[in-house]
């Protein structure tokens, strides 16, 4: 937790969260013992600087490699967790999800961006998984359900049904 802790003030200054996961073991103990035993720092500051270069280089890459948030999914975020949160709850098949997308499109969401919105929507129904379905505000017995209805009702893909 002092760890986690730690970074807050790295995420306040928008600087890259610090990371041991790349420090050896026995350098770490060792630099703790130095400042504990002997009241020197040294070691450690070093161990500290090295770390946090190499968190900074990898958080870098990371945020490079994900790219760009897309505007249109950040701007309708909270209209895409309610459209999928309905569904899921509802326990609804392939063929009924589809066309919940199509009557909550068209109830609340600008007509220009509709088209958009239904393909976004889609995408994500059909990325659903047991590793993100919590970002919808769903419960683990509200997405195993709906996972059964899924899985068995009606196996036209989303996709095919627009």
């Amino acid at each position: 937790m002092s760890r986690l802790a730690a970074n807050i003030p790295f995420i306040k200054g928008n600087l890259a969260p610090l990371s041991f996961t790349d420090v050896p073991r026995e350098l770490y103990t060792l630099a703790m013992l130095g400042v504990y035993e002997l009241n020197r720092t040294e070691l450690l500051r070093d161990v500290f600087l090295w770390a946090y270069e190499r968190s900074a280089a990898r958080y870098t890459a990371i945020q490079q490699s994900l790219g760009e948030p897309d505007p249109f999914r950040l701007r309708y975020r909270d209209a895409l967790r309610s459209v999928i949160g309905d569904i899921v709850r509802a326990g609804l098949g392939r063929a009924s999800a589809a066309d919940r997308i199509v009557t909550w499109t068209d109830e609340h969401i600008d007509e220009v961006d509709r088209g958009t919105f239904r393909a976004a929507a889609e995408d994500e129904l059909l990325a659903l998984h047991e590793g993100n379905f919590a970002r919808y505000g769903l419960r683990p017995a509200e997405f195993n359900a709906w996972r059964a209805a899924w899985d068995t009702r009606g196996q036209t893909p989303v996709r095919d049904m627009n």
